[in-house]
């Protein structure tokens, strides 16, 4: 059974994310109180920590956030997920929007290992129904939008 993790959050662009209890998702806007929110195609940034483990099986210690994720899984594979499949995470409904991004700089970690797993194996949403998400969350793909 696939799960969240952690959901983390930051009030600034460019650095590492924090965990909170819980994240409010909104419609149009993403996550309440985090700096990526908006109405845009990438409100909520994903990744699952089997990606994480990839890196820490090369020594670093990675806490929940280290890669700017907003929601760590565990149980799913993220990146493998088509445009538009449409994720269950607690009470709110996410559509895939993306999937990897494009790094504009290399961050901490690429700079020590050389590599980055965010770029290809996280994936990005916008929020269809809005709710609290929490760590121990139950995730379930639900059909691709129409």
């Amino acid at each position: 059974m696939a799960r969240v993790i952690a959901v983390c959050i930051s009030q600034k662009k460019g650095v590492v994310k924090h965990p909170v209890p819980y994240i409010d998702v909104k419609c149009h806007h993403g996550i309440v109180g985090d700096a990526h929110a908006g109405d845009w195609h990438r409100q909520i940034s994903l990744l699952a920590d089997e990606s994480v483990d990839t890196m820490r099986a090369m020594g670093l210690t990675l806490e929940p956030g280290a890669f700017a994720e907003n929601i760590l899984t565990r149980g799913i594979e993220l990146k493998i997920l088509p445009i538009g499949t449409r994720l269950r995470v607690g009470p709110a409904l996410l559509e895939v929007t993306q999937i990897g991004k494009e790094c504009h700089s290399d961050c901490a970690i690429k700079q020590t290992t050389g590599k980055c797993v965010m770029p290809t194996e996280g994936i990005f949403a916008v929020v269809v129904e809005e709710g609290r998400i929490r760590s121990g969350d139950e995730i379930t793909i639900e059909e691709a939008a129409k």
